[in-house]
């Protein structure tokens, strides 16, 4: 019943930066922990940031100090604030609410990191 969907990806240099957003409908999030993760080609899925209930926030090693990721409950909305972009941050970003019963994701958003 819950739908997610992100955006906010595109084409940035090395150095530059971007915020992702991810939109929630069918479900208030303001009860439920949220998670940012990516993938590439011939990855699996992984972690990048999450947040919870209370705002607690985990980050990966490799995008502490660079990405922030906050939730805005009255808009029903997640972001990724993402700094200091690497070629090796260039991957599709999935935005996860983790229900009581089931997880949702989204339908992902690339993000291209190249000079």
């Amino acid at each position: 019943q819950p739908q997610i969907v992100e955006s906010g990806g595109g084409l940035v240099q090395p150095g530059g930066s971007l915020r992702l957003s991810c939109a929630v409908s069918g479900i208030s999030i303001s009860g439920y922990h949220m998670g940012w993760y990516r993938q590439t080609p011939g990855t699996q899925r992984e972690l990048v940031a999450s947040i919870g209930i209370r705002e607690t926030t985990n980050y990966a090693d490799s995008v502490k100090g660079r990405f922030a990721v906050s939730r805005d409950n009255a808009k029903n909305m997640v972001y990724l604030q993402m700094n200091s972009l690497k070629p090796e941050d260039t991957a599709v970003y999935y935005c996860k609410l983790e229900g009581n019963w089931r997880s949702t994701w989204g339908q992902g958003t690339q993000v291209t990191v190249s000079s």
